[in-house]
């Protein structure tokens, strides 16, 4: 059911000292701003497991990262809740900050992950190259309208595992 009052939370991460891993944080900035109905953003280097607390205080959140494979421009799939093995100050998966907030905060956020495929990963600069910045053009003139409409699960491009893309 689509509910105009879904709170939505993007979460863009990556590094943008690292060319393309600054796909997230990148999208993250330009819809700052826009000040779209019912949507929070924020953006960091990395995922951490604080990043729960703020899951939970939302209906959906959409995990944006750059992809180092998978389709062109980017994807938009699903993610389901899997608790993690074990936990590092250096990385937490989308799967496991969604199921903290499930379990720590009973929340029942939903979770995609909207993944924005880039090339150059390997070197340092805060620049995006220029197909990166081509699939992060496409990925705004995607996500602006959906979040506005809230109709996720129509817009879902692939049936998709985050995991076997990231």
């Amino acid at each position: 059911m689509i509910d105009s009052k879904t709170r939505v939370l993007l979460i863009g991460y990556g590094n943008p000292g690292r060319l393309d891993d600054g796909l997230g944080p990148a999208l993250i900035e330009r819809l700052t701003g826009l000040d779209l109905p019912e949507v929070t953003v924020d953006s960091n280097y990395q995922l951490s497991v604080e990043d729960a607390a703020a899951v939970a205080e939302h209906d959906v959140v959409i995990f944006v990262d750059a992809a180092v494979k998978g389709p062109e421009p980017f994807f938009f799939c699903r993610i389901q809740p899997k608790a993690a093995t074990s936990f590092s100050s250096h990385s937490v998966e989308p799967a496991a900050v969604l199921a903290l907030a499930h379990e720590l905060f009973q929340s029942k956020a939903r979770g995609y992950a909207l993944g924005i495929r880039g090339h150059e990963f390997n070197e340092f600069g805060q620049w995006l190259g220029e197909r990166a910045t081509a699939n992060l053009e496409a990925a705004l003139e995607f996500i602006v309208p959906l979040l506005l409409s809230k109709d996720f699960e129509t817009a879902l491009t692939d049936d998709l595992s985050f995991a076997d893309l990231n």
